[in-house]
């Protein structure tokens, strides 16, 4: 049988596609978070006094039991038994995913495994928003929503719907960084199709917000 020979440029090419995908593996892997801290940070009342919008950040990475926390405050579960979570959703539809954009990729966060599970290689954070700090701060949330999973109501409804669950998880954002001296905002002016086309979302997804967070500058 005659044996076949690639061209040396094709298999240069073969190296650098296997390489990439080698490369892809072993830095875009699963992130189990620790277990969240439930008994610490401040009284409810002297976050809600704390509670403020901040637009510069410092570039030190947030750990990853911050990370943990903050996430579960967010949009954890925190009643097991029904796998209800932190903030409410209408009808409990859970149809928002929170998006975890960093310099090392981009994230989903699974509350059910309290996990970050990757799905974009590459810094994307200059996507996010039209704000400078946006593409140096260690992390951006971006909350997608997937009407699909909103039953039949119309589409404004859901998109309307979808918003208002929204605001209810950034809040917990606000209120943990108040907690822990962190600095966030959440933001509404992002260039939603090139975002969307870059986490790769499909057609009943939409973005509804991002949100800033790190150290103070």
């Amino acid at each position: 049988m005659k044996r076949m020979s690639l061209p040396l440029s094709a298999l240069l090419f073969l190296f650098i596609v296997i390489g990439s995908s080698v490369s892809f593996a072993q830095t875009m892997q699963t992130i189990k978070l620790p277990a969240p801290d439930m008994s610490g940070g401040k009284p409810l009342m002297q976050a809600l006094k704390d509670r403020q919008t901040t637009r510069e950040f410092a570039e030190r990475e947030l750990p990853l039991e911050v990370m943990s926390n903050l996430l579960w405050a967010a949009f954890g579960i925190n009643r097991p038994e029904t796998g209800k979570r932190t903030a409410p959703s209408a009808v409990n539809w859970q149809e928002t995913d929170i998006y975890v954009v960093t310099a090392n990729g981009t994230y989903i966060y699974d509350a059910k495994e309290h996990a970050l599970k990757p799905h974009v290689s590459g810094d994307i954070r200059a996507l996010t928003g039209s704000q400078g700090f946006v593409g140096t701060a260690p992390v951006n949330l971006v909350y997608v929503a997937d009407l699909s999973k909103m039953g039949n109501a119309d589409e404004t409804a859901k998109e309307r719907t979808a918003y208002a669950d929204t605001g209810f998880i950034a809040q917990n954002v606000y209120l943990f960084c108040a907690s822990e001296n962190l600095a966030t905002v959440v933001r509404g002016l992002i260039g939603r199709p090139a975002l969307a086309e870059a986490l790769k979302l499909s057609p009943s997804q939409r973005i509804t917000l991002a949100q800033t967070i790190g150290y103070h500058k």
